[in-house]
């Protein structure tokens, strides 16, 4: 029963982040659009955002990796209401253009700064003692986001773009309550002792990378992944046009990957009681490859619902497994750093997706921008399995520094 209070207090941080993630980022270009930025404004935008965020957030990591006042759970809870202060702010200055720029990046920025600090939370809790059943409680998450995603569109058809503010302040609210109040045992008396029980970590990149081998030659594979799953979600619509479907069919194509998340996600630590978690991340990488394959020779609708259907064994798989490995295998002092490192490689190709995709679809068409996510797709399997396979997961220095 306690276990399960744990469990409900940290799905109930991944509900309303997600929930938030589809009024923030899903419906980005439908914000900004609707209040007077151009498709190349909104571009500019989004690029600064995630650029932005994927150099941050290793930089957060290692402060929170320090011992000191600066906890998971406390960037976690400035973070949510940074994010509150800034929807509030877009509510009443929506007509006041450069504003609405800064604010919005600084918030859709904050957002994806923050979601490795709470992967990195559950693992602290854990180790507490707390019986957090991360898998279920991410997949609860995905869940949200699925239904979110299924109503929030024609609502806003119905009210308007404000609604998405609203909705945003509503679960930002909801987060910052129930952050505040998730101390795990013992957290007063753990921080006056942190400086000392805490390991030194590795703050710089080259001593990280030296430190854990693999998975920095990892990362790289995650960035070509995430290339591919970026270009087929920033370009569905016109991927989806193009085999004969429309609005609602985009509709349905993102409600069943992220649906159907929730039950791999949630079975998933049983799993990786049986395999270990580097090979289920090539795993993960491999079917990537498989999702954007079928693309390129898909004849209708049919295989876009087959082609969202492997998300089964792709992000719902490489979420999980990458929190875990990064948990397993790392420093506690490093753990932080680790988690958002991983974030920081997905956002990379989403960035790379944003700058290259677009000019392939202009010039060249849908399935020449396809072959060509294929193409990086399959080179991040080939250096992820390269990685894993054949580099130590962590060197000697890894276990001095302990």
């Amino acid at each position: 029963m306690k276990n399960g209070f744990w469990t409900l207090r940290y799905t109930l941080i991944n509900v309303t982040y997600f929930a938030a993630f589809c009024t923030i980022h899903a419906m980005a270009a439908v914000y900004l659009l609707a209040n007077g930025f151009t498709n190349t404004e909104v571009g500019m935008l989004l690029a600064i955002a995630n650029i932005t965020s994927a150099v941050c957030q290793p930089l957060i990591a290692g402060i929170i990796d320090k011992p000191g006042p600066l906890t998971n759970r406390r960037f976690i809870l400035i973070s949510v209401l940074v994010i509150m202060a800034g929807s509030l702010i877009l509510e009443f200055a929506s007509n006041v253009k450069w504003l609405v720029f800064i604010v919005y990046a600084l918030i859709y920025m904050i957002q994806f700064a923050y979601q490795p600090v709470m992967t990195a939370l559950c693992f602290e809790y854990q180790k507490a003692g707390c019986g957090i059943y991360y898998g279920l409680a991410r997949g609860l998450g995905s869940a949200s986001f699925a239904v979110a995603s299924a109503f929030i569109g024609g609502a806003v058809e119905k009210h308007g773009v404000k609604l998405l503010l609203l909705v945003n302040i509503i679960t930002m609210l909801l987060s910052a309550l129930v952050v505040f109040t998730f101390k795990k045992p013992g957290e007063d008396k753990e921080q006056a002792s942190a400086a000392a029980a805490s390991g030194k970590g590795h703050g710089n990149l080259f001593d990280f990378a030296r430190t854990y081998p693999a998975f920095s030659v990892f990362l790289l594979g995650t960035i070509c992944f995430y290339f591919a799953h970026n270009m087929i979600n920033d370009f569905m619509i016109q991927i989806i046009r193009n085999l004969g479907g429309g609005e609602t069919q985009l509709g349905y194509a993102n409600f069943l990957q992220a649906i159907l998340e929730l039950p791999v996600m949630a079975v998933i630590g049983f799993f990786l009681k049986k395999i270990s978690s580097d090979k289920m991340l090539v795993f993960s990488g491999a079917a990537f490859f498989v999702k954007i394959l079928i693309l390129v020779f898909a004849p209708d609708m049919k295989w876009m619902y087959i082609s969202q259907s492997v998300q089964l064994f792709a992000y719902a798989v490489f979420i999980p497994a990458a929190a875990f490995y990064v948990s397993s295998t790392m420093d506690e002092s490093d753990q932080v750093k680790g988690q958002a490192y991983v974030t920081s490689a997905i956002t990379l190709g989403g960035v790379f997706s944003n700058l290259i995709s677009g000019v392939l679809l202009d010039h060249f068409g849908i399935r020449p921008m396809l072959i060509t996510g294929c193409a990086v797709c399959a080179a991040g399997v080939l250096i992820a399995a390269w990685g894993m396979k054949r580099l130590p997961h962590r060197t000697q220095s890894a276990a001095e520094d302990k």
